[in-house]
């Protein structure tokens, strides 16, 4: 927007020109913000509702955070129909931008804007601060609720891998099941973050895509980093465990176990952990129950720590399997998979007397567990191994220890045989002598 009075009348002829040409960017279709693209780069992808830099005739440089009312609504809207690099120009009605309330003391109320906007950045939404999945809204979501897990979802999807399209399809699935319609688990993940209506650009990493195993069926290869471009349609929340009696949490729980054993042979492990972790969280805080309902709680949820310790090992989470392990022994202190596995874990964290321990344990409830004591020979070798290496690596510090006291003493000894030689030649005074 131009301000002095030698641009004032180059602008009005831009909006002017604008007006005839402009694209409507708004939702409502109201040509409220119209925008006309000077400059792109092509390929490149759109902002996200997070933080952006501009350029423009505003004042120089402005990093804001786009979506959080921070900024006019027409730069909500414009700037994410922009890509990395491009140059457009906006123009705004004062309902998108300030109103009848105008800002005093350069824009007077009810003020049609002209912005001439450059996108110099952007940076994506870390949904878990992991750097798996990364978000870029395209079009914001309506109201306040987000799907929870076990919600039924209706969605349109678009997959890519390097650049090709290798999905796309309108599906309809229970989140934390996406993978029975060849879904990734990232896309269950970012759901549960998501609005009615968004529209956005997801970024998957390989633990988060189809992992090690790929996707023949699509041809993706192991470990591929996959984008897909998400629009939640519709969905309808899941029952919270406040929501369900005791029953019908045991009943969901025979399903969900099932369910998640059935995705562990798969080597789904993510997937698993999900169905487990649902047992875990219906049934853990439950109190008030009969003798019998009781006992099937505790038999189920002593089967999910276990099957989540195992699934933690195989996704190298080792600090959580053996919390998991914890878990299941706080509930049969002598259970030999929870011993052992709790081991395993432990040895690969190299805590070898610690796991030592648990597979002594193994032994006092199974003398017969070949594995056990074999894995106590390997704790033994490591310890052996591990204390080696730190004989040598002290030995080796107390080597160049009095290799620098050596050398200090005898730089002392130097410096004072340098000083008696000086006395020396110097000699002695004699009398009178100044």
């Amino acid at each position: 927007m131009t301000t002095d009075e030698g641009t004032k009348s180059e602008g009005e002829v831009q909006a002017a020109a604008l007006a005839e040409r402009g694209e409507d960017i708004t939702p409502a279709r109201d040509r409220g913000v119209l925008k006309v693209r000077r400059m792109g780069l092509p390929g490149r992808v759109l902002p996200c509702l997070l933080h952006f830099g501009v350029r423009g005739h505003v004042g120089g440089l402005h990093p804001q955070p786009l979506g959080s009312r921070q900024v006019i609504k027409a730069w909500d809207i414009g700037v994410a129909t922009m890509k990395k690099g491009e140059i457009c120009y906006l123009l705004c009605k004062p309902e998108y931008a300030y109103g009848s309330a105008g800002s005093a003391p350069k824009i007077p109320s009810n003020a049609t804007l002209f912005f001439e906007v450059e996108l110099l950045d952007f940076k994506g939404e870390d949904l878990f601060e992991d750097g798996g999945i990364i978000r870029r809204i395209k079009r914001k979501g309506e109201g306040y609720s987000n799907p929870n897990e076990g919600a039924t979802v209706e969605i349109h999807l678009e997959g890519f891998c390097g650049g090709t399209r290798f999905d796309c399809k309108d599906v309809k699935f229970v989140v934390g099941e996406g993978e029975d319609h060849d879904i990734p688990i990232g896309i269950d993940k970012a759901l549960e973050k998501m609005q009615r209506g968004e529209h956005c650009i997801l970024y998957l990493g390989p633990r988060y895509g189809f992992g090690e195993a790929g996707k023949p069926k699509y041809g993706i290869q192991a470990n591929a980093e996959l984008v897909y471009e998400v629009t939640l349609k519709s969905f309808e929340k899941a029952k919270e465990s406040w929501e369900m009696d005791t029953k019908e949490k045991l009943e969901q729980a025979a399903v969900v176990k099932e369910k998640g054993t059935m995705y562990f042979k798969e080597g789904k492990y993510l997937q698993a952990v999900i169905q487990y972790g649902k047992i875990v969280s219906w049934l853990e805080m439950e109190y008030g129950l009969s003798e019998k309902e009781s006992k099937a709680s505790d038999s189920f949820l002593l089967a999910a720590f276990l099957n989540l310790a195992m699934c933690y090992l195989k996704l190298r989470e080792y600090a959580k399997a053996v919390e998991c392990c914890d878990k299941a022994l706080g509930l049969d202190q002598d259970n030999e998979k929870g011993l052992y596995r709790r081991g395993e874990a432990r040895l690969l964290m190299n805590e070898f007397e610690l796991a030592k321990c648990d597979f002594q344990k193994v032994l006092e409830v199974n003398p017969q567990n070949k594995a056990a004591k074999s894995q106590i020979s390997v704790c033994q070798k490591k310890t052996k191994e591990h204390n080696e290496r730190d004989r040598r690596i002290y030995a080796n510090m107390f080597t160049k220890f009095a290799e620098r006291d050596a050398k200090e003493a005898a730089s002392k000894i130097g410096v004072e045989k340098a000083v008696e030689k000086a006395a020396c030649e110097k000699g002695p005074k004699t009398p009178g002598a100044e």
